[in-house]
């Protein structure tokens, strides 16, 4: 197994544990600390990852798969956790999650026709602010600028997940054509 899938695993491994401190506390004065460098340790590996296969022609089909998985996973596991913890409502990682799974289908339907769908750049840009407001929301820090901040990054999230979809939903809309 190469060093970017080793990542990827890295990254599905870390879910649960920054999921248990998320929802637990444990760690006391700390766990924000330990959340934070949980969280933006495993966000670092997608883009290390991708790095990494890419310079060293090391592109697996098991990272193909595994990798955005892995993204999926560890984003909307912390933005379910921030729902438990107050921070976001249910409706906003409804929204996301459905976009994922509008997604997901889209890829399989393109797969089952020969089509390999690659990811877009507004959807590089919708998971960089998904994590950067993750952080925010853990960090969750008193003040005035900091809570605006988090707003402002929950928007752009928001906005940003819609325009990939339908920028996706748009570019590949020859996808659907080929159910007919």
């Amino acid at each position: 197994m190469n060093t970017p899938n080793k990542l990827t695993i890295g990254r599905i491994i870390a879910v649960p544990v920054l999921v248990a401190f998320l929802l637990t506390g444990w760690g006391g004065s700390y766990n924000r600390i330990i959340c934070l460098i949980l969280f933006a340790g495993a966000s670092i590996t997608d883009w290390a990852d991708g790095y990494l296969a890419r310079k060293n022609h090391l592109v697996t089909n098991f990272g193909k798969f595994m990798d955005p998985l892995a993204d999926k996973l560890l984003v909307c596991s912390a933005m379910i956790c921030m729902i438990e913890l107050g921070r976001l409502p249910a409706w906003f990682v409804i929204v996301v999650i459905g976009r994922e799974f509008i997604i997901s289908g889209f890829r399989l339907i393109a797969v089952e026709n020969g089509v390999v769908i690659a990811a877009n750049y507004w959807g590089k840009f919708k998971t960089v602010s998904q994590m950067i407001m993750i952080i925010l929301l853990i960090l969750d820090l008193p003040g005035t600028f900091f809570g605006a901040l988090s707003q402002i990054f929950i928007w752009l999230s928001l906005i940003l997940t819609v325009v990939s979809l339908c920028t996706y939903i748009w570019q590949n809309r020859s996808v659907i054509s080929m159910q007919g």
